[in-house]
């Protein structure tokens, strides 16, 4: 039987010859270590000399949710400065007197306080960041708290502004300076991207505010992100395998190291298990059961929409990465769906 790398290899190179992908960059590993990695393809098929490495950036487009978002979050709640399960109107006044007062930290990360789907902000509230944000905190419900699962950006945009509210830092600075600088992870952050960091970089898809033909390249794919300067809960974060490769095994490390990020295994263990009882679909805190694997092997999962995925499982002390540039190409979904259910059954084998 092939090894898991050459099989991983070969799907992967399947994947680029199949036009799913220009390239990808993968990595799979523990708690101490990464114990399988590769590239393959390019990073902008117009480019021959373009090849994927290691330190190649990629737009993690809504891992952002998880490096940013998340990790802040739970930092706060290690600290014991953010509850869980109060409404959010009892600590935060901006959502005080509006439906959103109601819900909980947990409804947001949970995905069921039923707030409005995705839509353009832009068109919603205009292009100023303070109305935006009013806007979205001050919103009508698209249902009842905690009567449905539906997945909406808008629950982590909230969660940012919650963060930057309790601590009265940007959310950039505070991602950097809680979670990233401490696990040096040096090569992430949110863009735009210097011109020094652009070299590196995959392009995503056509630039929609133009029209040169000319693919997103250092720049946030998603518009919620570019309207808000970059910076957001919801997309915006750059960053290279080697970078998730050290965030990954934290959230796996038994205790925190000797330069502690705020969050551990505390925070971990009440993330990557079910909150939505016999709601559907299963969510954990952010972090949701991997499709097409048993609920014992433990494997939580979270997408990117550019092609990004992180899964990780506690049980069997077992991360994975994979990034693709998938939406150069396309907004399809389906053609990634199968490789990366194949990818997770081959790392977590």
């Amino acid at each position: 039987m092939a090894h898991p790398r050459d099989q991983i290899t070969q799907l992967l190179n399947d994947g680029v010859r199949e036009r799913v992908f220009p390239g990808a960059v993968w990595a799979i590993g523990d708690a101490t270590s990464t114990l399988l990695s590769g590239t393959c393809g390019l990073a902008d098929p117009t480019d021959p000399a373009s090849a994927m490495r290691a330190d190649t950036l990629f737009d993690v487009a809504s891992l952002t949710k998880i490096l940013a978002a998340w990790a802040c979050i739970g930092s706060l709640w290690e600290d014991g400065a953010l509850p869980l399960d109060d409404p959010l109107a009892t600590f935060w006044p901006e959502v005080s007197g509006h439906p959103l007062g109601h819900a909980t930290a947990r409804h947001l990360l949970t995905h069921t306080a039923g707030m409005p789907l995705r839509a353009n902000l832009k068109h919603l509230y205009g292009t100023d960041p303070r109305t935006v944000r009013d806007g979205v905190l001050r919103e009508a419900l698209h249902r009842p708290i905690g009567e449905a699962v539906d997945y909406t950006d808008r629950a982590s945009l909230v969660l940012g502004y919650l963060a930057e509210y309790l601590t009265g830092r940007p959310l950039d600075h505070l991602a950097q300076h809680r979670i990233w600088q401490p696990l040096l992870m040096n090569s992430t952050r949110f863009g735009p991207l210097p011109a020094a960091l652009i070299e590196r970089c995959t392009p995503t898809e056509l630039d929609p505010d133009t029209d040169t033909g000319v693919h997103l390249k250092g720049v946030a794919h998603d518009f919620s992100a570019r309207l808000l300067n970059g910076v957001c809960g919801i997309a915006g974060v750059f960053s290279a395998v080697d970078d998730l490769a050290l965030f990954q095994r934290h959230l796996l490390a038994p205790t925190p190291g000797p330069d502690p990020v705020g969050f551990g295994p505390a925070w971990v263990t009440e993330s990557l298990q079910i909150h939505t009882g016999d709601l559907t679909p299963a969510r954990g805190l952010f972090w949701y059961p991997a499709s097409g694997t048993a609920p014992e092997a433990g494997i939580y999962v979270h997408y990117g929409f550019t092609g990004t995925g992180l899964w990780i499982s506690r049980k069997q002390n077992r991360w994975a990465v994979l990034l693709t540039n998938k939406l150069y190409y396309s907004r399809d979904r389906k053609p990634l769906s199968g490789i990366r259910r194949t990818f997770c059954a081959l790392a977590f084998d």
